[in-house]
């Protein structure tokens, strides 16, 4: 079985597109997700070393422009940084020119602070499409890990995919901001975590792919490091578990049978219906 952990290192990115340049002068929304970057990130890497993991840090350009010390720390620690939109903008959101444009934007500064090229991707709000497929390809990104079409890694597009869940991503659970694009409250930590472990239980029982998939702004809180932590000593207590970074993933599905056995069209349906009387 294969564990991967994962943090999107989001920050403020996704205020910053969803104000789309705009003034705002409040400051509550934004000084909690810059908590992340600030406190956060580095709560969870303390975390990731107690342990002795290596993660996956998907990082917007513009919060590597923004906080330059994250990308070179983050790899001096061993982890793997890769992309996740230049301003976390989502593809359904503007045309495929410009969402070239930010990628080209977020590998060149990548490559300006930490010397590194042709890495992975992981589309906000983990949307993508075939033609976006095709740009990433083109400029040589690594792999993508933005859909679910399986429980373990496979291909779409001739792309190595390695597959997300919602089930196991923090946002669900305990993104809250006090704005009108929340729903509830954040939930309870221990409910959260009884999930989860019965997430990886079942994924253990079947094989497969167990994506563990934090934000540094909502599980650098103490609360949520605290939940983390039981979570990995229990999956910890298995010897059958490979814990990996997403890169080491992709490149072990490149070089399996698997590459060929999962390869998928991404191509969107077209299917027409005809409502009859």
């Amino acid at each position: 079985m294969r564990c991967c952990f994962f943090l999107d290192l989001d920050a403020e990115s996704p205020y910053l597109w969803i104000s789309r340049g705009k003034h705002v002068p409040q400051l509550g929304e934004v000084e909690q997700r810059r908590y992340g970057p600030r406190q956060g990130v580095l709560r969870v890497v303390e975390l990731l070393s107690e342990f002795n993991l290596k993660a996956s840090f998907y990082v917007p350009g513009v919060v590597a422009k923004t906080y330059p010390e994250l990308l070179p720390f983050l790899t001096q620690h061993g982890h793997e940084v890769a992309y996740h939109g230049y301003f976390h903008e989502r593809i359904d959101d503007i045309p495929m020119i410009k969402l070239e444009e930010y990628l080209v934007m977020t590998q060149e500064l990548f490559k300006s602070q930490i010397g590194l090229a042709n890495l992975g991707y992981r589309a906000p709000s983990w949307e993508m499409s075939s033609e976006f497929l095709e740009v990433m390809k083109r400029h040589g990104v690594a792999y993508d890990s933005s859909l679910m079409g399986f429980d373990h890694p496979y291909t779409i597009n001739g792309l190595t995919e390695i597959p997300v869940q919602w089930m196991v991503d923090d946002a669900l659970y305990f993104r809250y901001t006090n704005s009108t694009r929340d729903k509830t409250h954040p939930a309870n930590p221990n409910a959260v975590l009884d999930s989860w472990i019965e997430e990886f239980e079942a994924i253990r029982e079947t094989g497969g792919l167990f994506m563990i998939t934090v934000h540094d702004w909502i599980s650098g809180r103490a609360q949520r490091i605290r939940m983390l932590r039981k979570l990995l000593k229990h999956i910890g207590q298995y010897s059958d578990v490979w814990y990996t970074r997403t890169d080491h993933l992709a490149a072990w599905h490149q070089q399996s049978v698997n590459e060929s056995l999962f390869h998928v069209s991404g191509e969107p349906m077209n299917t027409q219906f005809e409502i009859r009387s």
